[in-house]
């Protein structure tokens, strides 16, 4: 009962957001994974819902649960704007750099 109630909820914001968007179903399917417009609806999703990041992806189409969970906390953590390019470029040039300093 209660993972019903968490997928009517989920289909609920998802309408809500495709009616803000002004997007059809379809429209949600072409983006790209990592659009603006699909990473809002997947943290909102991600905050007012109990579904787990896997069935977000899957219903918002954002590829791997993975590769997802690393746009949407970027995105969750710069408030909603798309993380810019120099922003995840220094993330992964930071992480090589722990990697090398563990390796040595």
């Amino acid at each position: 009962m209660r993972q019903e109630t968490a997928i009517n909820k989920t289909e609920r914001i998802v309408a809500e957001e495709l009616k803000r968007l002004r997007w059809t179903e379809q429209d949600l399917l072409r983006r790209r994974k990592s659009d603006p417009g699909k990473l809002r609806i997947a943290a909102r999703l991600k905050r007012e819902t109990i579904l787990s990041l896997k069935r977000i992806t899957q219903r918002v189409g954002l590829g791997s649960s993975k590769s997802a969970n690393a746009k949407l906390h970027l995105w969750m953590q710069a408030d909603g704007k798309p993380p810019s390019d120099d922003a995840e470029s220094q993330k992964r040039k930071s992480h090589a750099k722990k990697t090398n300093q563990t390796k040595a």
